[in-house]
């Protein structure tokens, strides 16, 4: 694997940390400015919207720009949001860093799945995205838990300084090792718009906000749910997220693997089995071991997605990937935000902590689903093919 891609993981690497930390970082927060739980989960759901419109909206923008000045953007863009959360008098301010910050998180894995995929040979694309998330995956396993660490011991302000700083090495890393990739000849915005008539790139899109939601949908209140529920002691959160981390990273490699050799078979082995663990979550929750086994598991399935859905979406729209690429991304946000708003009206019910994990086996079950679908009209397109080539030939001897 080239070393463009060590760069690539260690901008990742900042943006993995500064997206998850929040998520244990929920209680400090919403002390300090006074609001409750799921108004601080606002925080996770802000995000990720503007994730989904900043992908779309960053690398449109962008594709007058070669590619590596754009990630360079991106990352200091990246910076100034999370130097303004660290900062923010008011939780107003707060959410409007986090949404400055979030602007560059598609664009970047968007452009950077691009950049990765033509790093390496075609049979190659899927670990070379992989090895890009990694960074992403890694972020969970070091950054979230020392950020946790550092936020419950030293005030979540400085974890999101240190976030920051992590950011201006990911743009130092751009600028050093990414080789220069000018913006390809004759590609337009509107060559961009016309992946999307794809209605096979449209299915990976929906199975990316459903499949990867599921995660959210349990993660997003995974503090509250292991201390009220579990009875794990606020200090554990660190080390359980150093084990959805560790799982993450173990998925996304097997995913980024197996998706060169059979993706979709790996999609739909993937999906099902996460819809059945967030749906045993409900029960696991409630046994300190259990839970732990379970968390480990859900990070695994939910990141064995990954490398597949996105090379599914770059197969697809192979002649124009840049945008639908960085719309994926903001795809799995996008998830994000609809697991986390649906996770908090069912705990603002008063279901329980619990209950977002029947949210998040919903919508897995539901990418399944989806993915069944694409899986069929895919091997059916061919079938209409071949026999209207053979009509085309009958009539040719007519």
């Amino acid at each position: 694997m080239p070393l463009a891609l060590l760069a690539l993981a260690i901008g990742a690497f900042g943006i993995g940390t500064t997206e998850f930390v929040i998520m244990g970082l929920l209680p400090e927060v919403a002390d300090e400015y006074g609001v409750t739980i799921p108004t601080a989960g606002l925080l996770v759901t802000g995000y990720a919207l503007g994730v989904v419109l900043g992908a779309p909206l960053m690398t449109a923008l962008g594709t007058r720009i070669p590619r590596k000045r754009m990630l360079m953007l991106l990352m200091g863009l990246f910076v100034a949001g999370n130097v303004l959360s660290a900062l923010a008098p008011t939780f107003g301010v707060m959410l409007t860093g986090r949404v400055v910050a979030s602007l560059a998180h598609g664009a970047f894995f968007g452009i950077g799945s691009v950049v990765a995929a033509g790093l390496v040979a075609p049979e190659k694309k899927a670990g070379a995205i992989a090895m890009m998330f990694t960074g992403l995956t890694v972020a969970n396993v070091v950054g979230v838990p020392l950020g946790t660490f550092i936020g419950q011991n030293a005030g979540w302000r400085a974890t999101f300084l240190v976030v920051a700083g992590l950011g201006v090495l990911g743009l130092a890393g751009i600028a050093g090792l990414v080789p220069e990739q000018p913006r390809p000849e004759g590609v337009r915005l509107s060559h961009e718009l016309a992946a999307f008539r794809n209605a096979q790139v449209l299915l990976a899109m929906a199975m990316t906000v459903l499949g990867f939601g599921g995660v959210f949908a349990a993660i997003t209140y995974i503090t509250p749910m292991m201390t009220e529920t579990a009875g794990f002691a606020d200090s554990s959160v660190t080390w359980l997220l150093v084990l959805f981390g560790v799982g993450m990273v173990g998925g996304n490699l097997l995913g980024g693997r197996f998706a060169d050799r059979r993706l979709m078979p790996l999609l739909y082995v993937t999906l099902g089995a996460l819809a059945v663990v967030l749906a045993l979550f409900t029960l696991t929750a409630h046994h300190k071991i259990a839970a732990a086994v379970t968390i480990v598991l859900i990070g695994a399935l939910g990141f064995a997605t990954v490398p597949p859905l996105q090379k599914r979406v770059l197969d697809q729209a192979s002649a124009a990937p840049t945008l639908a690429s960085a719309v994926n991304i903001g795809a799995f946000n996008l998830g994000n935000a609809l697991s986390a708003w649906l996770g908090g009206i069912v705990i603002a019910a008063g279901f329980g902590y619990t209950a977002p994990n029947w949210v998040g086996a919903a919508l897995a079950a539901s990418a399944l689903v989806l993915a069944v679908v694409s899986g069929a009209l895919e091997r059916r397109t061919p079938a209409v093919t071949e026999r209207s080539a053979d009509d085309l030939v009958t009539l040719e001897k007519v």
